[in-house]
């Protein structure tokens, strides 16, 4: 029951990876209750979804008490990084000027975010300009 660095979470699963990551280790209703700001869902599919997470080897619960906390043993950046890298090949077919031109052509660049984008650039050229 080991985790896959291959495996990729369903929607569902990263909706709870999110409320984990942002609040850390959380019981089940926790994770519940906020998940049900945004959307309709009930105790015993949060609950199954969580118990389902556990097998697959993306949570571990503490059953020192009752009461089950759940940690992540994904890390957000890992996760981001796995889901994007499958998304520019499926979606861009690997081509990261694709979406960045994509991406900036659909929204608005404050010029904030612009100067972010330029440093990075520079960056990633190590800071030849």
């Amino acid at each position: 029951m080991g985790t896959d660095p291959s495996q990729k979470p369903t929607e569902a699963e990263l909706e709870i990876l999110q409320v984990l990551w942002q609040h850390g280790p959380s019981t089940v209703r926790f994770v519940n209750e906020e998940l049900s700001k945004t959307k309709e869902v009930g105790y015993t599919t949060t609950l199954k979804i969580m118990q389902i997470m556990t097998e697959k080897g993306m949570l571990e619960p503490d059953k020192s008490s009752r009461t089950h906390v759940y940690r992540p043993l994904l890390s957000e950046e890992a996760t981001q990084r796995k889901l994007l890298d499958r998304f520019l090949d499926t979606t861009f077919r690997g081509s990261a000027m694709k979406l960045v031109m994509q991406a900036l052509g659909n929204h608005s660049t404050s010029p904030e975010e612009l100067d972010e984008i330029r440093n990075l650039l520079d960056k990633l050229e190590g800071g030849k300009k």
